[in-house]
């Protein structure tokens, strides 16, 4: 997969379960993690948002686990968003360690809901181009 974005995450010893590796539900919040950290290099910050009135919202997550992480292992969490043409766009993640190894595989599906109206936009894209300094780094 060809990734514009991504950032470096250490997994830290409270993030382990009895097994000694990466608890399942902290893979989700490495992938949140990355998301919000494109969007703020793009300029679309979560004030911005709710000065326009809208926001992001997850509707669909999955994630494919491939090696475990264990404490003090250093990962690169990429992000690369992928545009249809309707409500909703997709969101694909890779939770790599520096070796070129794949940690976990993370696809989301998500939309841009009207924080007043609680629906859907037709056109996230067009939302997201408004609002972002730098429409490369999201694939617009």
């Amino acid at each position: 997969m060809a990734v514009p974005f991504s950032v470096r995450v250490t997994v830290r010893g409270y993030e382990t379960d009895v097994q000694g590796h990466l608890n399942q539900a902290v893979y989700l919040n490495y992938a949140e993690h990355a998301r919000w950290s494109l969007l703020q290099a793009v300029g679309v910050t979560q004030a911005r948002l709710r000065e326009r009135g809208v926001g992001p919202v997850a509707l669909e997550t999955t994630i494919r686990y491939r090696r475990e992480l264990l404490a003090g292992d250093e990962v690169d969490v990429s992000c690369a968003f992928e545009w249809g043409g309707g409500k909703t766009f997709k969101i694909r993640q890779e939770i790599r360690k520096p070796d070129g190894t794949v940690a976990a595989e993370v696809t989301a599906v998500g939309g841009m809901l009207d924080l007043e109206k609680r629906k859907l936009l037709a056109d996230p894209r067009a939302v997201f181009g408004e609002l972002a300094t730098d429409l490369g780094l999201l694939g617009l």
